[in-house]
Order: structure tokens, then C-alpha cells, then sequence
């Protein structure tokens, strides 16, 4: 006998097997501006290939498998390797074949090739969120090793440039393609790395390009398996950046002992690795003493890709409980036509027009660090930016799991991994006082930055009476910054100069309502119906 207890109906069908760029208006539209239209093609490609299912699958293995630590051969050789899931090297090649790690770098770069890779990252970054770690310090290396590298060295960079993934511990003539990593924080300091105990001895002479002996640990040594690291160490002249290959030029391997990998949260895909340097060889950069200078050149790219990953994941989770919400009937019509759940949903797409024309106003910056206006404007708003939208992420993304009710609490659903995921970005590259406390110290040194934000503003002064409220009120917070209140003013420069993009470019409605959500002081924050509308349609690529 069969027996039949109930038949299975109105439980949505999983999102899968859509175009990531195509269903994204607010993004397209970005990239057009940012002169990046000549990349559509492609974009539109990878958004169809990283929203099938294979690929969202590949996302899933990648953190279902975390990386092992070996630190012996089968012959009993030290060699302190890591293996991973066959997954992550398919999702790494597809990285590094779309040039996610060095796009801006090569030399026939066009213009808009910042907001090209920006929207390359942020497609990847929605289905899988580790194998990004390596590429955006592979990113903010490149320049940085451009000027600083030994000539001896020269043949690292034509390999950097390269489209090509090779994960074998090799020397690098013998390889295709190569990644960087990075080991910043230890023990005692974290983010105060001038407390760094790791010790540099010059091998021969001292200064840049020099070889030194490092003695010391890293708590936080990124993607071991990289083929090379840039570290902090102590020398002579104080805090120094250095070099660490992985396979030293003599075919030996470097002394890094892993200690162990890190039980991380999330970003449960990517090697974090505790290690001790036992007499490893790095070559110094530029001069002793000129460490963090070198170093916060790097981290500024990365900070950035924090919040695009941030805004990555949003998105997908926006996009998961909106495919939810269209075919979940519940008390007579679909979630998605709940006035509270509509209500809901408009809310969370305004937060990602704002977000995405922000972030690609940000390109801009990074695409003409000579103009003097766009390299304060980058420089100002790339720590707010990591602040603001990373700190967004943990909420909102938590939001879209009530959207889905108890199933989009379960593994079995994408969320709960994107809601592991997403508090890696507010704490790496500078947690967010970290960030706060930046946003002051450049705005206290530069005497110019009121004027370039005045300048940024100006045009569209009296578009909305409460964004010229907004703009007055933060104008004088920021005559004498308080640190208590450096993540309030974090705050509402973002939401400030989202606002201002908005009111360039966006429709109308949105603008407006981004204002009335973010500035208004009487409690009315409620989006009207239309604007709903406008919002949902270009959050699901339908608008005209």
C-alpha cells in the first residue's frame, strides 16, 4: 500500500539559472556612466554564466569543503601546503580568466577599465564570496610591487598581468600566472600594526631590494598558498614593507611554517592561516620606515572591494527573497503584493541604487587619481563607504531571510551562508572604527577636503530641501569632527553623497525617496506606490 499524506504545493522554486547583470538596472546603467558600456557584452555573459546553476553550485562545494592544511609530503618533507576543493579552482578560473585581478593594470586599459572590473567583482561576488580575497590583494599589490619591485624581480609583473590560474607551488618561470597575499596583524596588535614584533635583518645590504632575514609570526597571514606575500617587519628604520616569495629564486621553498588554518565563521572557502617566519628571506620595499605608506596603498583598493563584496552579497540576497516573494502565495495573492512586504522589499532595492551609484562614483576616483578633486574624493570616501555598506550587510541580508520565513534559515537555502559571509568584510582591511577613525584623520589633514566636498555638492543644492538640510547639519558636525561621533559622520556622508549621485542620475521618485528615507526627521519613511514600482521593476531588470 502507498500511502500519501499531503501533496507538496506553493513552496517557490529556488533562484537559479538567471543573468546577474541583466536583471540589474541600477548596475547597468552605472557602468554606461562610468564609460564602461564598451564591457557590456562580456558582463552580460558572466552574469548569465555565474547565475546558473553549475556555478551557484560550485559556490555551495567551495564552502561545503573547507581547505586542509599538509604540512608534510608523503615522504615526510616540511612543505606546509594547502589543498583545496576542486570547486575552488574552477571558480578561481573563472576570476582570473575575466581579469578581476588586474584589469586597471594592464597597459591597454581603456577608459572605464576601473568600473568594468568593479562589475566584474560584484557578479562574482554573488556567488561565491572567498575566492575573492586572493584577487583583490593580487589588485592592490600590482601597483604597489610596479614601483617597488626589484629589477631583479621584473618577471613577476609580466606574470601578474597574466589571465591565466596556476595553482602549482613552482618557481615562477615555470609558471603561468601568479597570485599575492598578504600578512599584516599579529598577536599582540591587530590593527595597531605599529606594535609589530616580526624582526627584518638585511642578508647583505640594507635598503630597497635589499634581501633580509624575518623573524616572527603573522596572526592573519592571507591565502597562504599565494606565491607571494607583502608583510610588515620591523628593521632598523622602523616599520618596513617586504617581499616574501613563497619558492625562493634557488627552487627552495621560503621558511613559513603554518601553524594552522583559522575555523573562520564564514569565508569558509578561503585558506586564513596563522604562521611563523623561521629565518624566511623577503626583499624590502621602497625604503625602511615606509611601511604602512606602502601598505595603506594597497589596502585603499582592497578596502574598496570590501564593499563592493558587501554590496555583492546584498544584492543576492535581495534577489533570492524577491524570486521568493513573486511565487509565495499567502492570505489570497503573492508575498510580493503584501503591502507591508512590498514595503519591505522597495526599501531594500533604494539601498541598492544608492549603494551601486555610489560605488561606481568611486570608480571614477580611482580611475583619475591625477585630478586633485577625484583623488580626495577617493580618498575621503573609500574608508566610508567599507564603513557603511559593510556594516549594511549583516541586516540586511538577515532581512531577506525572514522574507523566506524558516526556510531561508536553513542550509539548504543560500542565505545562511551569505549572512556567515558578510561580517568578514567589516572587519577586514580595518574594522569599522578602524574606518571612522581614518575618515577623520584625512579630513583633519587635508585643508582642501571642504572644499572638494563642497564642489562634489554643489550641483544639486536645492534638488531636495532635505538634502540641503542634511548637507548643513553634517557642514557643521564636521567644523570640529568628535571621534565619539565618527561613525554617525561616516554615515551621513554616505548617505549624503548617495544621494547626490541619485539626484544626477536616477529616476526622479528614487531620489526623493532616498532623501526622505535617510534624512527626514518626522518619522515618514514610507515609500509611496509608485516609487515601489519604479524600485522593483529595475531591481528585476524589467524597466524600459
Amino acid at each position: 500500500m502507498t500511502w500519501q499524506t499531503h501533496t507538496v504545493f506553493n513552496q517557490p522554486h529556488p533562484l537559479s539559472n538567471s543573468n546577474l547583470y541583466l536583471s540589474d538596472i541600477p548596475l547597468q546603467e552605472a557602468v554606461e556612466r562610468e564609460l564602461a558600456g564598451w564591457d557590456s557584452a562580456l558582463l552580460s555573459a558572466v552574469g548569465l554564466q555565474l547565475g546558473s546553476a553549475e556555478s551557484l553550485e560550485l559556490g555551495r562545494m567551495a564552502n561545503a569543503n573547507p581547505p586542509e592544511l599538509l604540512r608534510y609530503d608523503a615522504a615526510g618533507r616540511r612543505i606546509d601546503d594547502v589543498r583545496f576543493h576542486p570547486a575552488w579552482h574552477m571558480l578561481m578560473q573563472g576570476l582570473t580568466e575575466n581579469r578581476v585581478h588586474n584589469l586597471p593594470w594592464q597597459t591597454d586599459a581603456p577608459a572605464g577599465a576601473f568600473a568594468a572590473r568593479a562589475a566584474r567583482f560584484l557578479l562574482h561576488s554573488q556567488v561565491e564570496g572567498g575566492t575573492l580575497c586572493p584577487i583583490t590583494m593580487t589588485l592592490g599589490a600590482i601597483p604597489v610591487l610596479q614601483k617597488t619591485l626589484p629589477t631583479t624581480m621584473s618577471g613577476w609583473l609580466t606574470r601578474l598581468l597574466s589571465d591565466r590560474y596556476d595553482p602549482h607551488a613552482l618557481p615562477i618561470e615555470q609558471k603561468k600566472g601568479l597570485l599575492i597575499g598578504m600578512g599584516m596583524t599579529e598577536k599582540q596588535g591587530g590593527s595597531d600594526v605599529l606594535t609589530n614584533t616580526t624582526q627584518a635583518t638585511p642578508l647583505e645590504g640594507s635598503g630597497n631590494g635589499q634581501p633580509y632575514r624575518l623573524v616572527g609570526h603573522k596572526w592573519f597571514f592571507s591565502v597562504p598558498q599565494s606565491d607571494a606575500h607583502l608583510i610588515l617587519a620591523q628593521a632598523s628604520g622602523g616599520l618596513s614593507c617586504f617581499f616574501v616569495p613563497r619558492i625562493l629564486p634557488d627552487s627552495t621553498r621560503n621558511a613559513i611554517r603554518i601553524e594552522r588554518l583559522k575555523e573562520k565563521l564564514g569565508n569558509r572557502s578561503n585558506a586564513s592561516a596563522e604562521v611563523e617566519f623561521q629565518d624566511a628571506t623577503g626583499w624590502l620595499l621602497g625604503d625602511e620606515g615606509e611601511g604602512v605608506r606602502l601598505i595603506l596603498q594597497m589596502g585603499s583598493s582592497t578596502r574598496f572591494d570590501c564593499a563592493l563584496g558587501s554590496h555583492g552579497l546584498m544584492r543576492r540576497a535581495f534577489t533570492v527573497a524577491f524570486y521568493h516573494a513573486l511565487q509565495r502565495q499567502a492570505f489570497g495573492k503573492p508575498l510580493a503584493e503584501q503591502p507591508l512586504m512590498r514595503q519591505v522589499l522597495a526599501k531594500m532595492a533604494l539601498r541598492l541604487e544608492g549603494q551601486t551609484s555610489l560605488l561606481f562614483r568611486l570608480c571614477r576616483s580611482w580611475e583619475m587619481p591625477h585630478v586633485q578633486g577625484e583623488k580626495l574624493f577617493g580618498r575621503l570616501m573609500t574608508p566610508v563607504a567599507k564603513y557603511s555598506i559593510c556594516k549594511q550587510g549583516i541586516p540586511f541580508i538577515a532581512e531577506a531571510m525572514e522574507a523566506l520565513g524558516g526556510i531561508g534559515y536553513c542550509e539548504e537555502s543560500e542565505l545562511p551562508r551569505l549572512y556567515r559571509e558578510a561580517p568578514v568584510n567589516s572587519i577586514w582591511e580595518g574594522s569599522g572604527n578602524i574606518m571612522c577613525l581614518d575618515v577623520l584623520r584625512v579630513w583633519r589633514q587635508n585643508p582642501h577636503m571642504e572644499e572638494m566636498l563642497n564642489l562634489e555638492l554643489a550641483d544639486v543644492k536645492g534638488q531636495s530641501a532635505l538634502f540641503d538640510k542634511a548637507w548643513r547639519n553634517l557642514s557643521k558636525r564636521l567644523q570640529k569632527p568628535n571621534e565619539a561621533e565618527a561613525r554617525i559622520i561616516c554615515d551621513e556622508l554616505f548617505n549624503l553623497s548617495a544621494a547626490a549621485q541619485l539626484l544626477r542620475f536616477a529616476p526622479a521618485d528614487i531620489a526623493q525617496a532616498w532623501c526622505q528615507q535617510y534624512f527626514s526627521y518626522d518619522g515618514v519613511s514610507v515609500i509611496n506606490n509608485e516609487t515601489q514600482e519604479i524600485l522593483l521593476q529595475r531591481a528585476m531588470g524589467l524597466a524600459s
